[in-house]
């Protein structure tokens, strides 16, 4: 056995330390889960899903970060210098940020061409809902795409960029990888959990409607499994990066679907300051 496998073993990850954290989990139902972006018609409720919390180990990766990949849990971690001063600055994360997340990507996965269709800022602070596209932290077990929208989404967003032959790209091997990212002080305030991919059977992932204005997304929602095993990356500030693999193409064994959520960290200071956080979505296109 290797010492990667070693390290993530169940009675090996049990010696990490760890907290406590109640995630929420989607309970199943006969319909599909329905989600809306936006403040539904009169009527129609925002979402039709239900969820329950189960108190859960969360386990501290970071002595272990060099033994976790992409590839077999479905994240990473790395120490990663930013020449970004203002993140609530749309057009210095395009134009630096984007860049600098770009080169990382292909440092990190090998790929030969990295696309970042869209970001996220979160700040329960300065989140306003339908003024500013600044989002609370999402406190529920998910993953952003599921093996059908992975395709879908790929295809709308390289056609918008009028990128060639898009049918040639999405048969060979890519991913949707989020980077996420602190912005301001070290995050102690509803920190990110991951959830190794490894312990994810395929039966816990439900799909569900993403409904937006203008078109329906879909992503997954997680049903409980006592098997699940989750980590978090305590304090992360703004020169650290995690690596979440929402979808994978590849078929063979290589994690597809590492599933995340916030959750409230029981051990967080009664006035610690809210999560200021970005997260990136992109595609990662591997070598032929």
């Amino acid at each position: 056995m290797s010492l990667n496998n070693q390290v993530l073993d169940r009675p090996i990850s049990q010696e990490l330390p760890y907290v406590e954290g109640n995630l929420s989990y989607l309970i199943p139902t006969a319909e599909k889960p329905v989600n809306y972006t936006y403040e539904p018609p009169a009527g129609i409720p925002r979402t039709n899903a239900t969820y329950q919390t189960h108190k859960l180990p969360i386990y501290n990766a970071r002595s272990i970060s060099e033994n976790i990949s992409l590839d077999r849990e479905g994240f990473a971690f790395t120490g990663h210098n930013t020449n970004v001063r203002n993140f609530y600055d749309e057009d210095e994360v395009r134009r630096v940020y984007y860049p600098e997340a770009e080169q990382l990507l292909k440092e990190v996965t090998g790929a030969t061409k990295v696309v970042i269709f869209d970001h996220t800022l979160r700040n329960a602070s300065q989140s306003k809902p339908g003024e500013n596209n600044i989002k609370e932290p999402a406190l529920r077990v998910h993953n952003d795409f599921t093996a059908k929208s992975g395709y879908t989404r790929a295809r709308l967003e390289l056609a918008a960029r009028g990128i060639d032959d898009i049918d040639t790209l999405l048969k060979q091997r890519f991913a949707i990888i989020n980077v996420w990212r602190a912005i301001a002080t070290p995050i102690q305030e509803s920190p990110l959990a991951v959830c190794d991919a490894q312990s994810i059977a395929i039966t816990d992932l439900v799909a569900g409607d993403l409904v937006y204005r203008d078109r329906v997304g879909e992503t997954y929602g997680v049903t409980y499994n006592s098997k699940h095993k989750w980590f978090y990356f305590p304090q992360m500030h703004r020169d650290e990066a995690l690596f979440i693999k929402c979808f994978d193409s590849a078929e063979d064994g290589h994690a597809r679907f590492a599933a995340h959520t916030a959750f409230k960290d029981p051990t967080s200071p009664a006035n610690a300051p809210p999560r200021e956080s970005i997260e990136l979505r992109t595609f990662v296109f591997y070598p032929a």
